[in-house]
C-alpha cells in the first residue's frame, strides 16, 4: 500500500514504523475472514482492512474524526488477522500507533472518559472480586439493565 506521511509525522519514529507496516498490506482481505467485529457488524471499516485505510489516511495528514476513533475502538485487539495475513502485517502494532495518534487529536466525551477509566481501574482492582460477589448477592434487587451484567 502506498503511504506518504503528512508533514506533522515526518520526524515521528512511530509514524515511520506505521508507514513501513502500511506498505506491507496488499489489500487481499484475508484478514476480514478472521475478524470477529467484521464478521459481526459486516462493515468494512470495522475490519482490519478498513481500519488500515483509516490509519493510512490519518498518517497522511487527514484529520481523524470521532467516527475514525470509534472504528479503531471496536477492534478487540485479538490479532486473529495477523495469523491469516500472507504479507505479515503487524496489525496490532499499527493499531497501537493509530489509536495513540487519533486519541491525541480527537477528544472523548466526559462520560466516555469516566467509563473507560472505571473499566481500566476497576477490572484490574483487587476490589473487583468482592464487588462482583456483593453484586451477585443483591442481583435480584438490581435494575434489569444492571442485573443482566452481574
Amino acid at each position: 500500500m502506498q503511504c506518504t506521511l503528512g508533514p506533522e509525522f515526518r520526524n515521528d519514529p512511530d509514524a515511520a514504523e506505521a508507514e513501513a507496516i502500511l506498505r506491507q498490506c496488499v489489500h487481499c482481505g484475508f484478514c476480514t475472514a478472521t475478524c470477529p467485529t467484521y464478521l459481526l457488524l459486516g462493515d468494512e471499516l470495522d475490519g482490519p482492512r478498513g481500519r488500515i485505510y483509516l490509519m493510512k489516511q490519518v498518517m497522511e495528514g487527514v484529520a481523524p474524526t470521532r467516527s475514525t476513533q470509534q472504528h479503531l475502538d471496536r477492534c478487540l485487539t485479538c490479532r486473529n488477522c495477523e495469523s491469516t495475513c500472507p504479507s505479515g502485517v503487524q496489525y496490532g502494532r499499527l493499531l497501537d500507533i493509530g489509536r495513540r495518534v487519533v486519541d491525541a487529536q480527537v477528544p472523548r466525551p466526559l462520560q466516555e472518559k469516566v467509563v473507560r477509566w472505571t473499566l481500566k481501574e476497576g477490572l484490574n482492582s483487587r476490589a473487583f472480586g468482592p464487588a462482583l460477589a456483593a453484586g451477585r448477592a443483591v442481583r435480584g434487587a438490581l435494575p434489569a439493565a444492571l442485573r443482566d451484567k452481574v
